[in-house]
């Protein structure tokens, strides 16, 4: 049975209901005062207020809507004090524009103006992480730095907008374009590279503002650990896809033309005042050429853009494949320069030097190429690490070991070219050991001791006409050109003992030669010479034998550490040179 509802019952029912009516209406009247006073606390921009009214609305569940009134706050601050400063900035401009004068320009700073953005930005996040936190947890972080981020997109491209219309940007870059097109009109001047650096230097100190600190904002999301873990990629793609980001890819457009233009321009003054420098192997133009692209290709890796990387290295391989190539064997080509060489019999120092100085040239252009590879490679590992763009790079950068293999080329050639200026002056000393005897007698073995038949004077001709040469070249190159001059050296012996007859004393005489030529050549060059009187060593010891037989005890599985140069015929051969071997013992041999 049901009990019936009495009066007194219906009577609290209703007290109830005008209790919660009347709680109700309290906290509506007092969210009503709360966002009242928040809201003008926001107007006078009283932050300690602010703060005070912003901590009553968890209490009152409205959370979310603190978070928001309390973000536009922050963003309010931040967005009136970046237009002040923008202003300012702007009549400074136009102070700029009516004065002449450097001191003025140089208070227009954009990059004060920009840096000072992104600290608000992120002092509004850093400084009132507390108040974020409790209003919405890690949540209310990840929305602020969201919606700050309008203001970076806003203003920020502001200022960038402002910076390429107050260096005129768009026209500079025209005037490039229209100057490399023209550039065999006579009396057509480009802009002046050293104002073009100064903005290089500008928009790289804005683009790495704006990298620096949006790489802050997005570890700054990624450390939060209880928000969703997608935000990281999507807080990333937005501020990578905003407004300011695109403003940063057009002002990196212009950096690209302006930073080529650049390079080319300076690579071509270091060529065309290149002179000798004092107590230097190598001409001015080495060092600067190569000075001007590694800071270049340096200035590019810093604007953590890997098309704008990708554009100044390819520009900087094709600079030095062409016009840097081209200038470094210039030289080389000039008519007879090799006749200059000697005059009288006698080295002439200019032209050595010069010669010298142009071989030297492109070894250390070789080896420079080389290290700035290596150095941009090093760089770019640790901006780009996604493995496409280390691809771009790798592949871009072949290229630059190319042109170290091309210079490399160039400089062989240019080798053998002093090496035929030189070898002819020794030749004739080589001519005249075809007159002297190998088929010696114990008095005659005796008398080359003391008085040496052709060995003393081949290495006076060496001293002569090669050694001169030495102070004035790079070490690599010194010994590439002596051991060009061991090759033709060894080359016309080896013709001329193979026509000759021994004795078993001219055997040991042959041994006596190799070995004080092998001493002499090893004290010229850093490179073992050894291998290149191999040949030479080995028919002095074919030579020495006392039987034919003997050489059984060097050969084959007997020879030990050594390896034979010659072939079986050739050692035959050398064999039949001993006027006391018999030609059957030679033939009976089974090697």
């Amino acid at each position: 049975m049901t009990s019936t509802p009495n009066a007194s019952s219906f009577s609290h029912s209703a007290e109830q209901d005008q209790d919660a009516n009347a709680i109700g209406d309290a906290t509506s009247s007092l969210e009503s005062i709360v966002r009242k006073r928040l809201s003008a606390a926001v107007d006078q921009r009283d932050h300690a207020t602010v703060l005070r009214f912003v901590r009553l609305y968890p209490p009152l569940g409205l959370e979310e809507e603190g978070l928001q009134a309390y973000v536009g706050y922050l963003k309010k601050v931040v967005s009136m004090r970046s237009r002040l400063e923008f202003d300012q900035l702007v009549e400074l401009m136009e102070q700029s524009y009516s004065s002449t004068s450097v001191g003025n320009q140089g208070q227009v700073n954009f990059v004060a103006c920009l840096t000072n953005l992104f600290k608000d930005i992120v002092l509004a996040v850093e400084e009132n992480d507390g108040v974020l936190r409790s209003l919405c947890g890690e949540d209310g972080i990840v929305y602020a730095i969201c919606e700050l981020q309008e203001e970076c997109d806003s203003r920020g491209s502001m200022i960038l907008k402002k910076y390429m219309e107050y260096r005129s940007l768009a026209k500079l870059t025209s005037e490039i374009n229209s100057y490399k097109s023209n550039l065999l009109s006579v009396g057509v001047e480009g802009p002046d590279p050293r104002d073009v650096e100064l903005y290089l230097e500008e928009i790289l100190q804005l683009t790495q503002l704006g990298e620096d600190y949006t790489e802050f904002m997005v570890s700054k999301i990624r450390s939060l650990t209880s928000v969703d873990p997608e935000l990281g990629p999507r807080a990333t793609k937005a501020f990578r896809s905003g407004n300011f980001s695109k403003v940063v890819q057009d002002i990196t457009g212009y950096y690209v033309i302006l930073e080529g233009f650049f390079m080319v321009e300076n690579v071509r003054k270091a060529i065309k005042i290149d002179e000798h420098v004092l107590d230097s192997l190598t001409t001015s133009m080495v060092d600067d050429v190569f000075y001007v692209l590694q800071s270049c290709c340096r200035r590019s890796i810093s604007t953590s853009n890997i098309n704008s990387v990708i554009a100044v290295l390819s520009s900087a391989v094709s600079l030095l494949g062409s016009e840097y190539s081209e200038a470094l064997q210039q030289k080389m080509r000039e008519p007879n320069l090799g006749g200059k060489l000697f005059l009288g019999g006698v080295g002439v120092q200019k032209t050595g030097i010069e010669i010298a100085t142009t071989l030297n040239n492109m070894d250390v252009s070789s080896e420079y190429a080389l290290k700035l590879r290596h150095e941009i490679e090093e760089q770019c590992a640790e901006v780009f690490p996604a493995p496409a763009d280390r691809e771009r790079v790798k592949s871009c950068l072949s290229e630059l070991g190319e042109t170290s293999n091309s210079f490399k080329k160039a400089l062989n050639v240019g080798m053998e070219h002093l090496v035929s200026t030189v070898t002819p002056r020794i030749r004739p000393v080589l001519d005249s050991v075809a007159t002297i005897s190998y088929e010696l007698s114990e008095a005659e073995y005796a008398d080359n001791e003391v008085n040496d038949p052709w060995v003393q004077r081949l290495l006076h001709a060496v001293e002569t006409n090669v050694a001169w040469l030495q102070p004035v070249m790079t070490a690599n190159n010194y010994d590439s050109f002596v051991h060009l001059v061991i090759d033709f050296i060894v080359k016309r012996l080896e013709v001329i003992m193979m026509q000759k007859r021994f004795s078993q004393l001219g055997g040991l005489q042959l041994d006596r030669d190799a070995r004080a030529l092998v001493s002499h050549f090893s004290s010229m060059t850093q490179r073992t010479v050894r291998d290149k009187f191999a040949r030479l060593t080995q028919m002095a010891t074919v030579l020495n034998l006392e039987k034919v037989s003997e050489i059984l005890d060097f050969w084959g599985e007997n020879s030990g550490p050594m390896t034979w140069r010659l072939t079986p015929a050739e050692v035959r051969r050398v064999l039949s040179m001993r006027v006391d071997f018999k030609p059957e013992a030679i033939a009976a041999l089974k090697l």
